[in-house]
C-alpha cells in the first residue's frame, strides 16, 4: 500500500525543489501550519476565506503590511504550486 506524503511535506518538497533557503521554508510552513488551523484544518477554502485570514491577522495579531503578504504569498504558493488549485474569486 503507497501512502501519500502529508501536505506540510508536499509544501516542503515543492520548496526544496525551486531552491528556497532553510529561513523562507521555515517560514512559509509555520503560515501555512497556522492557516490551516486558523481555519478548522479545512484547506477548501475560497478567497473571502483567506481574506478572512489574513484581516484577522492585522486586527487581532497587529502584524505589519509586510507580515501580511508573506503570509499571502505562502498561501498562494500552497495553492498555486502545491495543490495545484487556484483559490476561487468571491
Amino acid at each position: 500500500m503507497t501512502q501519500h506524503p502529508k501536505l506540510l511535506d508536499r509544501y516542503r518538497a515543492a520548496l526544496r525543489v525551486r531552491h528556497y533557503s532553510a529561513r523562507t521554508e521555515e517560514s512559509c510552513i509555520a503560515w501555512v501550519r497556522r492557516f490551516i488551523l486558523h481555519h478548522g484544518k479545512n484547506i477548501l477554502l475560497r478567497w473571502d476565506e483567506v481574506a478572512a485570514f489574513l484581516g484577522s491577522l492585522a486586527i487581532d495579531g497587529r502584524v505589519s503590511a509586510s507580515t501580511q503578504n508573506q503570509a499571502l504569498a505562502a498561501i498562494l504558493f500552497l495553492y498555486g504550486v502545491v495543490l495545484e488549485d487556484p483559490l476561487m474569486a468571491g
